[in-house]
């Protein structure tokens, strides 16, 4: 990342705008390559399959969630790809204390070298052999965290055998429980975060996933956000700032096409690059049709009532150019630049840097028009989804 910068801002003070979007498209190339390992193990019946399939945005009854049960499911490494992201591997790992794979051959069998983080998941109490597991992973200076499943039905056990119930403080004795007993193992300041693997929006997901950004390598950080489900209106925020981020990147490497002095090219360009930003956006959003419908079945919130709070035409359905162009039309400032950018290519001497200009900068101002429409779509579907208020935010 710090050479793409330092080789962009050379080119640029260069004036070589050329090079600079080669760069550019290079490097979102790079970006859509960049592999994200994740192991998830822990004991039998501890709630991990479940866990691997929220992770991947799937309900335990999905077509191609990873199997569970009462009894160990999980007898040999399982590698599950995102359905969205395939460049994302969640590895669901039969538990240390199985009878297939004793201790001493569990590390070798699993190729720990592989991951880029573990979660080591537990429906009770943390045990011995969570606690060896996870000084091995330090041993090999990776990243490991503790998470304790199932907090739903500790909730309801807890609401259901006490008279006078407070949810925060039971999940504060159950977290300080965790951790002593993990300190009692010798586990030096262990991070355990209290998760339901079906409702992933409630208890401490959100607190995990901010501590991943903050300890995972920046291009690895910006996978994983992308590809989390959208679990609270702060991750969603979080996600059009991500790909905000990635506008001026997409703009950049529009200019490539309006260095070619063949007429309609550098427009074709500029199209197949937003149609291509608008699909990711949908993507990491949640607003491919397959989300919602899967959003509705997670929620009971009926489809209807989720497209009713849908604005924009490319919530919902397959982006192609021609629709991306149909949106577009409604944007003056938009086509008036591309126009004056086709028209520009052809001035002598000067034409070609000057549409390059333009063609960044219109396709600039019309992501931004774009990822604004989607994010507020997401925002507005994910609130109604869960009941709240107040969504919409800049």
């Amino acid at each position: 990342m710090d050479n793409f910068h330092e080789e962009t801002k050379y080119v640029l003070q260069n004036n070589d705008q050329a090079a600079a979007a080669k760069l550019a498209k290079e490097h979102l190339e790079n970006l859509d390559k960049v592999p994200l390992t994740i192991a998830v193990t822990g004991e039998t019946g501890s709630g991990k399959s479940t866990f691997v399939n929220a992770l991947r945005g799937l309900k335990n009854s999905d077509e191609g969630a990873a199997p569970t049960g009462a009894v160990e499911t999980t007898m040999e490494p399982t590698e599950y790809l995102h359905p969205d992201y395939p460049n994302v591997k969640i590895w669901d790992l039969p538990g240390m204390g199985t009878i297939k794979f004793t201790a001493d051959k569990y590390l070798k069998k699993m190729e720990f070298e592989k991951f880029d983080f573990f979660i080591i998941v537990s429906a009770d109490r943390f045990s011995e052999n969570d606690a060896k597991l996870a000084r091995e992973i330090q041993n090999l200076e990776k990243k490991f965290y503790f998470v304790r499943s199932k907090i739903d039905h500790n909730i309801i056990d807890e609401k259901r055998d006490k008279k006078e119930f407070n949810e925060e403080e039971t999940l504060k004795r159950i977290r300080d429980d965790c951790i002593q007993g993990l300190e009692q193992l010798e586990i030096k300041s262990p991070k355990v975060f209290l998760v339901s693997g079906k409702d992933l929006n409630l208890f401490d997901a959100d607190d995990l996933w901010k501590l991943l950004e903050q300890e995972l390598p920046e291009h690895k950080r910006e996978v994983l956000l992308l590809a989390l489900p959208n679990i609270s209106l702060d991750v969603i925020n979080r996600k059009k700032q991500a790909l905000k981020d990635k506008i001026q990147l997409y703009a950049l490497a529009s200019a490539i096409g309006a260095a070619v002095l063949i007429p309609g090219i550098s427009i074709a360009v500029d199209l197949a690059i937003i149609t291509k930003f608008v699909t990711e956006c949908q993507k990491s959003l949640g607003l491919r049709a397959e989300s919602l419908k899967r959003l509705s079945e997670a929620t009971g919130v009926s489809m209807e009532e989720l497209k009713a709070e849908i604005k924009s035409p490319l919530t919902g359905v397959k982006i192609t150019t021609e629709l991306v162009i149909g949106v577009l039309r409604g944007c003056i400032f938009v086509g008036g630049l591309m126009a004056a950018e086709e028209g520009a290519r052809f001035v002598p001497f000067i034409g070609t840097p000057v549409a390059m200009g333009l063609s960044a900068f219109s396709t600039y101002l019309a992501l931004k028009y774009l990822l604004k429409s989607l994010g507020d779509d997401a925002q507005r579907v994910f609130a109604k989804a869960m009941g709240l208020t107040d969504a919409v935010s800049d």
